[in-house]
Formats: C-alpha cells, structure tokens, sequence
C-alpha cells in the first residue's frame, strides 16, 4: 500500500522539526541569558558576584571552622578537609534547589508555545552546574595556592563526586519541581526536612567513626556517598570502600525519571493553576 507522504511532504516536515529543534536551542539560551542577568543583576558585575557569593561563603566557614577545630579527622590540614566535605554538599543544595524552583522562576514565559518545561529545566541545570563547578574549582585551588594541605588531588575522582552530586542534584530537584509547584505547602516541608543534612553528611566526620548502628543509617544518605569520593580523591590513604556511585546513579535517575514522567503528565495542569 502506498504511503500517505509524499517525498514533497516529507522535504517539508524535515525543515519543520529542525526549526523545532532549533527554536527549542534559542529558548534555553535566551532562558540562560536571563538567567545571568536576574542572578545579582542589580548589582555591578552581576554573574561576577553569583560565583563570588557562595565563593566568600564557603571561605569565611572554612576560615571559621578552622580557628576552632586545629585537628581535623583526617590529614593535617582542616581548611581542605572541611572543604572536601563542604563544596559537594553546597553543589547540590544550589543545583537542586534551583532546579526544583525551574517552573516557579519562568512560569509566565511558560505561557508561550515556544518555550517548554523542558527548556526551562535545561536552562537552570546547564547555567546552574557551570556556577557550581566554577566555585569548586576557585575553592579547591585557592585553599592550595595559600596553604600547606598535604593531600595529592587527583582529577578522575573529583569529576565522578562532583558527578554523583550532579545526578543526584538533578533527580531531586527534577521531583521537587513537579512537587513544589503541584503541592505548595511541600517546599516549606522539604526545608524542614533538609535541614540534618548538613549534620548528617559527613562534612564535619569521617563516615567510618561513626558507630553502628548509626553507621548503617547514614549509608542510604546519597550526600555521605558523594562526600566520601571527595575525600577519597584528596587522600589517597583514604579507603573508602563505603561509596557506591551506582547507588546515587540509581536513586538520581529513578527520581529524575519519575519527576519527568509526572511533568509531562501534568504540567499543564501545573501552569494553568
């Protein structure tokens, strides 16, 4: 039987998905655009402060948590071991929290056919990690330019935490988008609810002190995993054996699956309330 489509039609509809494609592309980098603009843009040098914001923050604690604890857990230096523990844990509180908020921010440019939850999604993940990944690599070099660590930093490791705090991140972040904007009381319960982490994650211990049964608890805590890499990427004493990356790899696409599946089912639903 002969097809429908003519090879005229088919011609015309290659064109088509391709201006899709590429209206989809110009979407997320105008979304980016206004991204970097509206992040500290009433102040001079707007992005410039966006990164030096969670820079200096992360330094003052450092510096803070320093003067009080000489002795860290592990190696010599507690500057670098506070910040191994640190700079994963505030990747994926931004990352995920921006992420999460992703329908919220752009919710009345939604309302145009041309740009999509996806594109809004990408945009905040894209512009998002980059920041992360530039505050941690401003950390972790000026902690060495300026101090005596003793540690041997070895790349392929830190790229799979900071991986594993990226997927993780976004898995979280994808749920909570759709939970956020479809249960509005929920934001203020998973503030509540996050607030341990920074307890419970292992910034401030080594996973292997803590005793048992705790230790078994903290295990399903994805942050103690990313934590742990980190550090083992620092300290090549350090063992480690505790972290799984196909444990995070798994809850972070199980949960960003099923946050995908829940806003292409409703997020209609979701911009029209």
């Amino acid at each position: 039987m002969p097809s429908s489509v003519t090879p005229t039609d088919e011609t015309q509809l290659r064109p088509a998905h391709k201006q899709r494609r590429f209206a989809s592309l110009r979407a997320i980098g105008a979304l980016i655009l206004r991204e970097m603009s509206t992040t500290n843009g009433r102040t001079a040098h707007g992005y410039v402060w966006a990164v030096a914001e969670p820079v200096g923050g992360i330094i003052l604690l450092t510096i803070i948590f320093s003067l009080g604890f000489r002795s860290p857990p592990m190696g010599t230096n507690f500057a670098i071991f506070y910040a191994t523990g640190l700079v994963p844990f505030m990747f994926y509180m931004s990352l995920s929290g921006k992420v999460a908020q992703s329908i919220q921010y752009s919710k009345s440019l939604l309302a145009y056919p041309a740009v999509t939850f996806m594109d809004a999604l990408l945009a905040r993940i894209f512009f998002n990690t980059v920041t992360q990944i530039l505050v941690s690599y401003l950390i972790f070099t000026g902690i060495y330019l300026t101090q005596e660590t003793r540690t041997d930093p070895q790349i392929t490791g830190i790229a799979l935490s900071l991986l594993m705090a990226f997927v993780i991140s976004v898995g979280a972040g994808t749920l909570n988008c759709f939970l956020f904007a479809a249960f509005p009381w929920w934001q203020s319960a998973w503030s509540i609810l996050t607030r341990p982490l920074f307890i419970i994650s292992g910034i401030f211990f080594i996973f292997d002190d803590v005793p048992k049964p705790y230790q078994d608890y903290l295990w399903f805590n994805p942050l103690t995993h990313v934590v742990g890499q980190m550090r083992k990427s620092f300290y090549p004493s350090y063992i480690g054996d505790y972290v799984s990356p196909v444990y995070i790899f798994s809850v972070g696409l199980t949960l960003m699956a099923i946050g995908l599946a829940l806003l292409v089912r409703y997020h209609r639903d979701l911009l029209n309330s």
